[in-house]
């Protein structure tokens, strides 16, 4: 029963609580509500007071932009109007300059026309008297046709003739001084390049003929290198391919062959088997074939040294080689390795002369002539040879054309350093003792010369002098007067180098002289 009162009351106590408490939180809510009616009636009216006073800003503002702009567009205004004001006077004077434009462009077109009536005046007059004069003019003509005894026509073709004559000889004789003037300049400039390039790449050179002669201790030593029943010879023969040549002059031993190469290997291998004194066929099989080997280095060394000397680097090792084989190779009695290393130097020398590439020059002129290192085995022209190995090795289309072009005629020339490279090697092989030219080569030249002289109408004679390089001709001086003698000698010129093949240059000079004779008895 207690325990039922206990449960009774804690409830009874738990809903008076309940009760208690959601009174006090309905009072509170109450009081809340009335707190924030007044905070925003508050709130209102601060937002009020506030949107008041901005508006009337706001009103002041406008009031004042408003009138600045008002101020701003009545200063404008003016402006405008007086701008306005300028403008009309200046078109008021425009009008009155117009207007006295228009009253002295009517004065001059007045003038004009009064002009113009008087130039029609003149007009008819000069018609009427050239009328007159044409009518005269053919009367004097008539009386001229009648004292002359000859038409007009014969007369403008007679005038004509006499003119072209005068013309023809007028420029005949500027021709000559013009060629004169030119060539006596070219002439000058090229002497001095060419003597200069001269000058400084003269070297000596040596004519290599095609013996050797090798130099013996005593005559005794002869006979070993006969042997017995001149097997020694004959080994040393077939093993070098060169003729030895053993006859009565004293401590001396020819070794002949056309090849420079094989005359060198004999000619050293020989000295090798004297200085040794064992002199059989296997011996000189042996020395021979070392010999060999130790010219064929040797190659490469040469051509180092000529490539050096020419100021020509990075050629293949076998280009050096050929290079090296120049040596031993001649040409009309000049030696191919100084002719090839005079050729660079000139064609260097032009070049730098001429302002052209000059290491291209060098590098040209030093492999021009690498196909006259090969053997008759292979077949071709030395410069188609030389080409080919150019080629061979990367050379440029330009290179391959300027070693081509080395001999005129063969192709034309693409390039100034491909002249300069025919120049420098016509250069070297043409001038005084650098080659050996058989008589009758130099007679047969010098006859063709003097038949194409000949072969011109009015030509007297004609002499070929100074070993060919100089014709001179006499003409008829009744046939020949002066001003054709210039004409003549450039034809002469021309048939010259169309059909005869020279080095170097040729003068040709044409003699005209008038003779009067008489004997006094």
């Amino acid at each position: 029963m207690n325990v039922i009162l206990a449960v009774a009351l804690v409830v009874i106590a738990l809903l008076l609580g309940v009760a208690i408490g959601y009174i006090v939180r309905l009072f509170y809510a109450k009081y809340s509500l009335t707190s924030a009616e007044e905070m925003a009636k508050r709130i209102l009216s601060e937002a009020n007071a506030k949107a008041e006073s901005k508006v009337k800003e706001g009103l002041l503002e406008v009031r004042e932009r408003m009138e600045n702009e008002r101020r701003k567009f009545e200063t404008e205004t003016s402006d405008r109007r007086r701008e306005l004001k300028e403008l009309e006077r200046r078109m008021t004077q425009k009008e009155e300059s117009l207007d006295r434009k228009l009253d002295i462009l009517d004065k001059k077109e007045r003038d004009l026309r009064d002009r113009e009536q008087r130039i029609l005046v003149k007009e008819k007059e000069v018609t009427v008297e050239e009328e007159a004069l044409k009518q005269k003019k053919a009367e004097q003509i008539k009386i001229l046709e009648r004292l002359a005894n000859m038409s007009s026509e014969d007369a403008k073709r007679m005038l004509m003739q006499t003119l072209e004559e005068e013309a023809k000889l007028e420029s005949a004789q500027r021709m000559k001084v013009i060629e004169q003037e030119t060539r006596d300049t070219a002439d000058k400039k090229a002497k001095e390049i060419i003597a200069l390039a001269i000058q400084r790449c003269a070297g000596e050179h040596t004519a290599e003929i095609t013996v050797s002669s090798v130099n013996l201790p005593n005559d005794e030593i002869k006979g070993r290198i006969i042997g017995r029943e001149g097997r020694n010879i004959r080994a040393f023969e077939q093993a070098t391919g060169v003729d030895l040549v053993v006859d009565d002059t004293p401590e001396s031993i020819t070794l002949s062959s056309f090849d420079g190469f094989r005359r060198e290997v004999a000619r050293v291998s020989l000295e090798k088997l004297i200085t040794d004194g064992r002199i059989h066929p296997a011996r000189i099989e042996e020395v021979v074939a070392k010999t060999k080997k130790e010219m064929e280095t040797q190659l490469v060394s040469i051509g180092e040294e000529a490539a050096l000397e020419a100021g020509v680097p990075n050629l293949p090792k076998e280009v050096l080689e050929l290079l090296g084989r120049l040596k031993f190779r001649t040409s009309y009695g000049q030696n191919q390795l100084q002719h090839t290393k005079e050729v660079t130097w000139l064609a260097g020398v032009l070049a730098g002369e001429l302002r052209v590439d000059i290491k291209f020059a060098k590098r040209a002129g030093l492999m021009h002539d690498l196909g006259k290192a090969i053997d008759h085995t292979v077949e071709g022209t030395h410069h188609q040879l030389s080409a080919d190995i150019a080629k061979k090795y990367g050379e440029s289309e330009k290179m391959i054309n300027a070693i081509l072009a080395h001999h005129e005629g063969i192709v034309e020339p693409k390039s100034i350093e491909a002249v300069i490279i025919m120049a420098a090697d016509a250069i070297s092989a043409a001038r005084p003792g650098a080659r050996r030219e058989t008589l009758e080569h130099y007679l047969k030249r010098v006859d063709k010369l003097e038949k194409i002289a000949s072969s011109f109408r009015g030509v007297e004679n004609a002499y070929a002098i100074q070993a060919g390089r100089e014709v001179r001709i006499i003409v008829e001086p009744e046939d020949i007067d002066d001003s054709q003698t210039t004409v003549l000698a450039k034809d002469i010129a021309k048939k010259i180098e169309q059909e005869l093949e020279f080095p170097g240059q040729i003068k040709v000079t044409v003699i005209r002289e008038t003779r009067a004779v008489e004997t006094a008895k």
